[in-house]
């Protein structure tokens, strides 16, 4: 997910997509303590979006 992605949405859509990469996470966690998960940089990539998209978050409001 870019930041030119995330930035269109609103402080509401970002908190659910928020809570929607925290589950992912947990998820690919999980997967991956159990030798389950066939791409381990999959972890990475969420754990960076989560980052975008509190960063995001916290311009926004700052903004108002």
């Amino acid at each position: 997910m870019k930041a030119s992605e995330v930035r269109v949405l609103g402080i509401d859509e970002l908190r659910g997509k928020l809570e929607e990469l925290k589950k992912d996470l947990f998820m690919l966690r999980m997967q991956h303590s159990t030798n389950q998960l066939d791409n381990p940089m999959k972890i990475h990539e969420v754990k960076k979006s989560i980052a975008r998209v509190k960063t995001i978050i916290r311009e926004k409001e700052l903004e108002q």
